[in-house]
């Protein structure tokens, strides 16, 4: 190593370590010593991006937090459920929640007993209602995912630690430059890190944060299960908090001028942004989002629903052109998707109407191009609805 700091992350692209004897390789296995051995376990690259989280989320915080670092957002998910919720644990889960999220409880949790009720998180008496003595996990998402519902995270976090549950937050469309959950609460704060914290939609990557206790048994079921982040992957993601702040802001700033303009126009039915004074949880967002020296940060998505039902929305989203069709969010450019064909596709209509999206949402993850091209190009489209 040379004697002058780095100021790039160096990256160990290497799948082992070697070392001078037997017991050290055994005591850093055991960890009895601080070390690394293999990459699926530990990785110096990797863990310098979940150290840079772990600063990020909780510097407010009495006693610093821990992270772990995992291969996608999805194996971050799956790693807390499988660490904390065992056979015969019950979950309680927003209705408004990320397909994938939904998809493994349904699909995967439920096959190894773990049974998960889906309520309206914003009905404090819905979810007080749903918990259990059985309940191991409230789970919620600052920021829903499409709706732009908001989450009282203090109140969740009381209801559950009533109950002896954990409180575990998905915060990706929030990063922690607009919301810390852990701050207000929560045990464990997660990120599909492929969104804002890389932030130029060209890196795959999770993360978990937390109590050092709670974050050890995340990293056991890792280590297990082996959803581990790759070194490269961790480089570009440690890049991305570099300008997590200033693209952040842009992006935030952009939505509400974006979202406040297409309310007017009047082939749109609804639109869906926390920093509109008509959303519901606008209020809420106001006490536990960072005001930032620009007056606000809401977060980046729009959620926009013509009238016209899913025919309207598809054909809204189609005849876009600076917004283009694609999956995931968080990116330099702004993406569209029509929420019930591809992200929530796994809900079927009985479920989107509990979870309050419409057949027609079409969500805007909002870019850093200039708000008045996005809505120039958004009204054009929306002028196109009456030929649908």
């Amino acid at each position: 190593m040379p004697e002058q700091e780095p100021l790039g992350t160096p990256v160990y692209r290497t799948s082992a370590f070697a070392f001078r004897t037997s017991d050290e390789y055994a005591a850093v296995l055991n960890d009895e010593k601080p070390g690394y051995s293999y990459s699926r376990i530990d990785n110096p690259t990797v863990d310098s991006f979940a150290r840079a989280m772990a600063a990020l989320e909780g510097p407010n915080l009495p006693t610093w937090p821990a992270a772990q670092a995992f291969a996608s957002g999805m194996a971050a998910i799956s790693t807390v459920f499988l660490a904390f919720a065992r056979t015969g644990a019950h979950v309680v889960a927003p209705a408004a929640l990320y397909g994938g999220t939904y998809s493994f409880l349904r699909n995967v949790a439920a096959r190894f007993g773990v049974e998960t009720g889906f309520v309206d998180l914003t009905d404090l008496d819905a979810v007080r209602a749903a918990m259990r003595p059985a309940t191991r996990i409230l789970y919620g998402e600052t920021i829903a995912n499409p709706t732009t519902a908001v989450a009282n995270l203090p109140a969740l976090a009381s209801l559950a630690h009533e109950t002896g549950a954990l409180f575990v937050v998905d915060s990706t469309l929030a990063p922690p430059v607009v919301c810390r959950p852990l701050e207000y609460g929560a045990d464990l704060v997660l990120h599909s890190a492929t969104k804002y914290i890389g932030g130029h939609s060209d890196v795959t990557g999770g993360v978990v944060t937390g109590r050092v206790d709670l974050i050890s048994r995340v990293r056991q079921v890792r280590v297990d299960t082996g959803g581990s982040l790759a070194p490269d992957e961790a480089f570009l993601l440690r890049r991305g908090l570099e300008t997590l702040p200033v693209r952040v802001r842009r992006q935030c700033s952009t939505a509400m001028v974006f979202a406040a303009t297409i309310s007017r126009h009047p082939n749109v039915a609804r639109v869906d942004y926390p920093g509109l004074d008509q959303h519901p949880g606008h209020a809420l967002a106001r006490r536990l989002f960072d005001a930032g020296p620009e007056g606000g940060r809401y977060g980046a998505i729009v959620t926009v629903t013509p009238h016209g039902g899913r025919e309207a929305g598809m054909a809204f989203a189609d005849r876009l052109r600076i917004a283009r069709i694609a999956p995931s969010l968080g990116g330099t450019y702004t993406k569209v998707s029509h929420a019930a064909s591809t992200t929530h596709r796994q809900l079927d209509a009985r479920a989107l109407e509990a979870a309050g999206i419409d057949p027609g949402a079409v969500r805007f993850s909002i870019g850093l191009e200039d708000a008045e091209d996005l809505i120039s190009d958004a009204y054009l489209a929306l002028d196109s609805l009456g030929r649908v």
